[in-house]
């Protein structure tokens, strides 16, 4: 079991408590994704998602492949997500 999961922050978090709620969705759906796609250590390799706004900011250890960013694309735009593409990345 890996015990080391990324931070999960949102800007107005203590207001809006269903930003941080949402981000665990979109966490789970795309280690769902990259699981499916054979991503073997894709959640090692970021460390926070930030909900700022409505964009989602995902900071990276090391620079992600596009792949990796398409994964956070889609979890972001389902139903589960934002429902936008707003999504910015951070090394």
């Amino acid at each position: 079991m890996f015990l080391d999961h990324p931070t999960i922050t949102a800007t107005n978090s203590f207001t809006e408590p269903d930003r941080i709620e949402r981000l665990n969705r979109v966490y789970g759906y795309a280690a769902a994704l990259a699981d499916l796609a054979g991503k073997e250590f894709f959640i090692q390799k970021f460390s926070q998602l930030h909900d700022h706004k409505g964009t989602l900011i995902v900071f990276w250890h090391e620079a992600p492949t596009e792949d990796e960013k398409e994964i956070f694309a889609k979890a972001w735009a389902s139903k589960v997500g934002d429902g936008t593409t707003n999504v910015e990345h951070e090394i």
